[in-house]
């Protein structure tokens, strides 16, 4: 047995059918604040995939670095507060899987899945080899976005974003909450926009929250940015009703938020899932459900989230497998 064999076999394996978050709780679905209070409040959720997606993360991150990271200097303190936060958080939870010296400020932290160890001076980023959150987030399979809270508004000052879903870290820094979601259909219009902002702006430290978000996929591809879209945007014309159980996936994003004391900003992380139509089908009320969320849905939600060109042959395979359920 090699070394990754060894490292891999500390992840105890778990079915995918048994942690993947389901997001549907009725038969409709249409756009809310849907957030619930984060128990326990931990960032990070470590699966059988850790090895294969940090390893994505790096060969996107060495590739095409900014494309997949952005950052504003003024952000350097809270990447600290953020690297704290995980780090404090990666060796209570998962001491098997990291350790952190700390002397005053020189810290030796160990990643044992990856076999790993960085000593640098916490607060000095010349010590590490990339910014405090690039860093950290190249030990974890969620990304990260920090986001600033000054004047009254919400403004996306930093984030590794390896696995979006169809939207850009380098179009999107800097911009207002408000601005930053002014493509999602209705979400501006029906003032909802408003209403999440002003729940996010009264968020308190101590008391995180996590929402579901979901779209849909054409083979399991984490890293759909809208910059190669030219390479899986186009797979979506392969879609059949006979092959779409193997190509297309549901994708789910547990979306996870904490208001630093620090710097009073907001840390959003996004854990992204992924299942096959033929895997989901498997469990029968999530294929019912599924079913029905989707003959449902407005086209306009299914035209924004990027299936309605192949939604009737989802929708025709989930039918033809909803009351067998294989």
């Amino acid at each position: 047995m090699n070394q990754t064999q060894m490292t891999q076999e500390k992840i105890p394996f778990q079915p995918l059918m048994e942690r993947f978050p389901f997001p549907f709780k009725g038969d409709s679905y249409r756009y809310s604040n849907n957030s619930v209070a984060l128990d326990p409040p931990l960032v990070l959720t470590i699966t059988p995939d850790y090895f294969y997606e940090i390893e994505k993360k790096k060969l996107i991150l060495s590739a095409t670095k900014n494309q997949a990271y952005q950052s504003f200097s003024h952000s350097i303190d809270a990447q600290w507060e953020i690297l704290e936060l995980i780090m404090n958080e990666m060796t209570s939870v998962f001491p098997n899987y990291f350790h952190l010296d700390k002397s005053e400020d020189h810290w030796t932290f160990t990643n044992h899945l990856l076999g790993e160890e960085q000593s640098f001076i916490f607060g000095d980023s010349t010590t590490l080899p990339y910014e405090p959150l690039d860093f950290i987030g190249r030990h974890i399979q969620e990304d990260l976005v920090y986001i600033a809270q000054r004047d009254g508004d919400l403004y996306m000052d930093a984030g590794q974003l390896c696995f979006p879903a169809n939207w850009s870290i380098a179009f999107n820094l800097g911009m207002t909450y408000t601005e930053f979601h002014s493509p999602v259909p209705h979400f501006t219009s029906s003032g909802l926009v408003e209403k999440v902002r002003n729940f996010l702006l009264r968020m308190e430290a101590g008391s995180p929250w996590t929402r579901l978000n979901w779209t849909i996929t054409v083979e399991p591809i984490l890293d759909t940015f809208p910059e190669t879209f030219d390479l899986w945007g186009p797979k979506k014309d392969q879609v059949t009703v006979e092959n779409a159980g193997e190509l297309v996936h549901l994708r789910v994003e547990d979306q996870r938020l904490f208001r630093l004391p620090g710097s009073n900003g907001i840390l959003f992380s996004i854990h992204t899932h992924l299942i096959s139509l033929q895997e989901l089908v498997q469990n029968q009320e999530w294929s019912e459900r599924f079913y029905r969320i989707l003959t449902d849905l407005p086209d306009y939600m299914a035209e924004y989230k990027g299936f309605i060109s192949y939604k009737e042959k989802i929708t025709e395979y989930l039918k033809n497998h909803r009351v067998k359920g294989e």
